[in-house]
């Protein structure tokens, strides 16, 4: 069933990247040197993790708000978000003096909530996901009257969107594969649109995580669908409902979806930030994350990895740096069952230090009940330098005598 919202073209994004240009940022496009060796290609990172409110959003925000009439900027605009496209929709409001309110999850993480309050939006914290926000969205609009901005299911939003292909096509006219994250859709729609109207050869490949491929199965099926449940770090992309707008688009215009796992794609955050020195959030590393993982065999050379956000939490960023630090062999957690007398906890660490693994961090339990009386639990957490130093410290403390219980493998 075709959607009754309009068709975009390449001359609505065009106009829409003449329109905006003035209120966002033409963000860094550059060939990264370590991933370009690593995956023999040329790999290019179009970084809108540098754009104004560290995500995407902004531009089809700024197109859409400026669409309005001078009564529907007098009313208001209202939208639902798990937080990038609030904080655009936000920061674009406050620019041009209009009021918004945005309905977020309350799962949303808690620094794009503070973020999107600091542009000055009214936020309303409701439901546990996008969908559930979304009905609260439309409910409060219904009682308002102010405009309600979808996130993906707008024309100017998606031709917005779409000005980024635009950009990377002014950067790098042969290149030949783009891989974008998906989430509703808005933004590879735009993307797609853009790029095949100047250059069909290029290939679009869409990316979204296991636990929330909408757009994936829905491809599969012939028609848009909407999962019983959906689970992902990547919150971004957290997307429940197909949306047949935008899934027209990408049956038209994109090559393929590939999916990756949530353990992919923190490694990727975490090769983001180490390799390329830039932080991005869980949405935003899924396009490098099919790449590292090998999801699609490409023959071609030159490759654009939207780094879409890098609005990330900086708990859930703690979290996956300890977390790649233990796969990669360069920390360690583990538990020593001691005699409870002086000198035992010196005995240790010596034995520790002789091994040059750095103690971290230490802590001394003797109220534990299932420890023997005159036995007390010492927890480790070692700075080691690889999986060959960690089987070495683990041979060295067992040959030692010590009882020892890894808590990370």
């Amino acid at each position: 069933m075709k959607s009754p919202l309009k068709d975009v073209t390449l001359a609505d994004i065009q106009e829409a990247h003449s329109k905006i240009k003035e209120a966002i940022v033409e963000t860094p496009f550059k060939r990264s040197n370590y991933f370009s060796e690593l995956l023999s290609k040329n790999i290019f990172l179009k970084m809108e993790n540098l754009q104004n409110t560290g995500a995407f959003k902004v531009r089809g925000a700024r197109n859409k708000l400026l669409s309005l009439t001078e009564e529907e900027k007098k009313k208001g605009v209202i939208t639902a978000s798990a937080g990038n496209h609030a904080q655009g929709v936000a920061h674009q409001a406050k620019l041009l003096g209009i009021t918004s309110t945005i309905v977020m999850p309350e799962s949303s993480p808690m620094g794009k909530v503070i973020a999107t309050k600091g542009y000055g939006a009214k936020v309303i914290l409701k439901g546990g996901s996008y969908d559930e926000a979304y009905e609260e969205a439309l409910r409060v609009q219904k009682e308002t009257g102010a405009t309600f901005i979808h996130a993906y299911e707008d024309p100017y939003i998606i031709a917005g969107q779409g000005t980024i292909g635009l950009e990377i096509l002014e950067k790098k006219k042969d290149v030949e594969v783009i891989f974008v994250p998906i989430g509703g859709g808005g933004l590879i729609s735009g993307i797609a649109i853009a790029v095949k109207s100047l250059n069909p050869k290029v290939k679009i490949i869409g990316v979204q995580a296991d636990g929330a491929a909408t757009m994936a199965e829905s491809l599969k099926k012939g028609k848009p669908l909407t999962l019983e449940a959906i689970r992902t770090m990547a919150e971004g992309i957290s997307v429940k409902k197909a949306s047949p707008y935008t899934f027209g688009f990408i049956q038209k215009y994109v090559d393929e979806i590939v999916t990756v796992s949530d353990e992919e794609i923190t490694f990727a955050i975490l090769q983001l930030l180490e390799k390329a020195k830039t932080v991005v959030e869980g949405a935003g590393a899924t396009t490098l994350a099919a790449l590292l993982s090998q999801k699609v065999k490409l023959k071609e050379k030159n490759i654009v990895c939207l780094l879409s956000g890098g609005n990330i939490d900086v708990t859930t960023l703690s979290h996956i740096i300890e977390r790649g630090l233990v796969q990669e062999g360069r920390m360690m957690r583990l538990s020593i069952t001691l005699d409870d007398k002086p000198g035992a906890l010196h005995q240790l660490t010596k034995v520790v230090a002789e091994l040059k693994a750095n103690i971290m961090q230490v802590s001394h339990d003797r109220t534990l009940l299932n420890l023997p009386f005159g036995k007390t639990r010492v927890l480790l957490t070692l700075e080691t330098r690889g999986l060959d130093h960690i089987e070495e410290v683990l041979h060295k403390l067992t040959a030692s005598g010590y009882s020892v219980e890894r808590h990370d493998a």
